[in-house]
């Protein structure tokens, strides 16, 4: 077993004065903060910079804002009918995103007019479309017992091929 010491025997000077403890733990924060600041300040430039893979992720972003905002429409206006929201749900999310897209993703309002952006875009996001609606009707007529959870993997990959088809369209053709 080991030695106990008295509290008379504890050296005095082990601990740090509450005071110069408190400098060093705020000193420390004040240089985390610098360099999280300065960190932030760099990568938001470098995410409103034309690399593709910032376009990318702006991409991604714009993409789900639009998806958050067509749940929205359709719950808004599903009180109308299922077909009627899913319906004023893709357009209006569509419009949206292509606008985002043009502003946002690419950088593109001064070198692409909103008409041709909406009809571009909406012409790639119904192609994405009978896609993604073709490759569901193969699925469940090559393999109709995959199953929930099987199926929902393949539409995931198949949207992100879509998805990836779409944004190297957007990027190198219509923006």
């Amino acid at each position: 077993m080991g030695k106990t010491m008295a509290v008379h025997e504890i050296p005095q000077r082990a601990t740090m004065p509450v005071p110069g403890l408190v400098n060093t733990y705020a000193h420390g924060a004040e240089e985390l903060s610098a360099t999280w600041t300065r960190w932030l300040g760099q990568l938001g430039t470098w995410l409103r910079g034309e690399a593709a893979f910032a376009q990318l992720i702006r991409f991604a972003l714009v993409g789900g804002l639009s998806n958050v905002g067509y749940i929205l429409l359709f719950l808004a206006l599903y009180g109308g009918g299922p077909q009627m929201a899913n319906l004023a749900g893709s357009i209006v999310s569509t419009a949206v995103a292509n606008e985002l897209h043009r502003r946002l993703t690419f950088h593109a309002a001064d070198r692409v007019r909103w008409y041709t952006a909406q009809v571009e875009g909406g012409a790639l996001a119904l192609v994405g479309l009978a896609i993604t609606s073709g490759a569901l009707a193969v699925l469940e007529v090559t393999a109709p017992g995959l199953g929930d959870v099987a199926e929902a993997i393949a539409v995931l990959g198949i949207t992100a091929a879509v998805g990836t088809m779409r944004f190297l369209t957007l990027r190198l053709w219509v923006f």
